[in-house]
């Protein structure tokens, strides 16, 4: 079996392995039950891997010797090297793994409780948008006459106009899409699994019939909305897209329309939203069209404060 656990570590770090056979079953369900997300188990794994090396190349003799001052020097140097929001996240994932060990009675006190990460305040997204011509420029640049344009043009427009996360989008069956109400509706799988249902923006219907219609797809209702190409054949195959590939895409199609932005899949989430927000939209309401549980997270996108052109050319020397 090479699933969960084993794909993360092809051993169990020496210190737990130090620490007995009880310590190892309980530091592989920490991966295993109590992390579902495959991309924040994966992160989480670096994290706590990345920690017990420097434990144990700092001396450390087993998981019960780790102490407060080993944690907060290991987050010390990560500062260094490392953003702000990267030391935080890997702070928490050694936090979670050892409140799970304490729990478990393998250690009996968590030594990266009592330790604080760096300060960090966000109050406008660092993502980089599009404004609105740009994004009807780079979708307008795909050629809509093949299945691959197709595809990448109805994801781009889902991200854009569903405020789709990529992973959501990707994670979709041909049935997600589906009539109500004499209107087109997606239904997306998002964090945690929590179903979400949202009527499509008309130009995202115009896309989803387009690529739907276009490639045959709806005779397999239960097949992967988004799929992968057919080596030699440009014909869509019966695998989904995985998430590395649309990033792929995401970089070509960014290049072909001539756009020099730095763009990623969540550009394009990041560029919906901003766009509904300058245009009258509520916070709230996008709130839940994002699917975000607060809207502080959603206010990261309302770029209305940030400084115009227009105001930099005012400085005239």
């Amino acid at each position: 079996m090479t699933t969960l656990p084993t794909l993360l570590f092809q051993r169990v770090p020496a210190l737990v392995v130090a620490a007995g056979e009880r310590a190892s079953l309980r530091f592989l369900e920490f991966f295993a039950a109590q992390i579902r997300n495959p991309h924040t188990r994966r992160a989480y794994a670096r994290a706590v891997g990345d920690f017990l090396a420097w434990c144990e190349a700092a001396g450390v003799p087993s998981l019960m010797a780790v102490q407060p001052l080993h944690v907060a020097t290991w987050v010390e140097g990560l500062t260094r090297t490392h953003a702000a929001p990267t030391a935080k996240q890997r702070l928490a994932a050694v936090r979670h793994l050892f409140d799970w060990l304490v729990t478990g009675q393998v250690v009996p006190l968590n030594p990266a409780a009592s330790v604080r990460g760096p300060r960090h305040v966000v109050r406008v997204g660092t993502t980089p948008v599009l404004d609105a011509a740009e994004a009807r420029a780079l979708l307008d640049a795909i050629d809509a006459t093949t299945p691959g344009g197709l595809r990448d043009r109805a994801l781009i427009g889902l991200m854009v106009y569903g405020f789709a996360r990529v992973g959501a989008a990707l994670a979709m069956r041909v049935e997600d899409v589906y009539v109500q109400n004499r209107r087109l509706w997606v239904r997306l799988r998002e964090k945690g699994g929590k179903p979400h249902a949202l009527p499509c923006h008309h130009t995202l219907e115009d896309f989803l019939v387009a690529y739907l219609d276009g490639a045959g797809l709806r005779g397999d209702p239960k097949g992967p909305l988004f799929r992968t190409l057919g080596r030699g054949t440009g014909q869509l195959s019966a695998r989904p897209l995985p998430q590395a590939s649309a990033h792929a895409m995401v970089r070509r199609r960014v290049a072909a329309a001539g756009i020099e932005t730095p763009l990623g899949c969540h550009s394009f989430r990041a560029t919906g939203i901003t766009a509904y927000l300058k245009n009258g939209g509520t916070l709230e309401t996008a709130a839940v069209l994002a699917n975000h549980a607060s809207t502080r997270t959603t206010q990261l996108y309302d770029r209305g404060e940030a400084v115009s052109l227009d105001e930099v050319e005012r400085i005239r020397i």
